[in-house]
């Protein structure tokens, strides 16, 4: 029922359309940009539950106060805390080894703000998972949430990262002078 209406108010009320060719397998890194504003999660949680995906999602530790972590956690949210040096994406990637199914969203700008300098926790995470990266762009110009690549990492950052920012080069944020790639 609650699906049902996920869908409803994604599509219909609000007008948004999908263009996903890429098949979603057992367990996958969903890196999802532009991320320049907070209706970006909101739309995110949305168009996951009008498609039945159960995605955990990463979200810095700041958000998980009383009451709104009880309920980020119940999300699938994860705490990041930016200003330790954790072995966070060596955790993550065991988990995903260990699990039969996995699914993690992350937005590599790490911000709602103008950042060039991507994160690189997504990417490593899939390398020494073995799992691909879903290529998920969301564009508020056209209304579209789109995934048409899938990704596998080749250990070479630097020129994965390159066919990576370029693929999300044509979305449109909420916010577009925020969105670095």
């Amino acid at each position: 029922m609650f699906r049902k209406f996920c869908n409803w108010y994604l599509y219909s009320y609000l007008g948004w359309k999908k263009n996903i060719t890429v098949e979603h397998p057992d367990k996958y890194i969903l890196c999802l940009a532009p991320h320049t504003s907070n209706w970006d999660f909101f739309l995110g949680q949305i168009y996951s539950r009008a498609e039945g995906l159960k995605i955990n999602f990463l979200m810095k530790k700041e958000w998980f106060f009383w009451p709104l972590g009880s309920l980020f956690k119940s999300l699938g949210g994860i705490p990041v805390w930016r200003d330790k040096h954790s072995s966070m994406t060596d955790n993550l990637a065991k988990t995903a080894i260990d699990s039969n199914q996995f699914g993690l969203c992350i937005t590599p700008e790490g911000t709602r703000s103008y950042n060039p300098d991507w994160k690189k926790g997504f990417y490593f995470i899939a390398l020494k998972a073995g799992i691909p990266i879903l290529l998920y762009g969301v564009d508020y110009q056209k209304k579209l949430i789109e995934c048409t690549k899938l990704f596998i990492p080749t250990g070479d950052f630097e020129k994965d990262i390159i066919e990576i920012k370029q693929y999300f080069s044509s979305f449109v944020g909420k916010y577009p002078q925020k969105f670095g790639y």
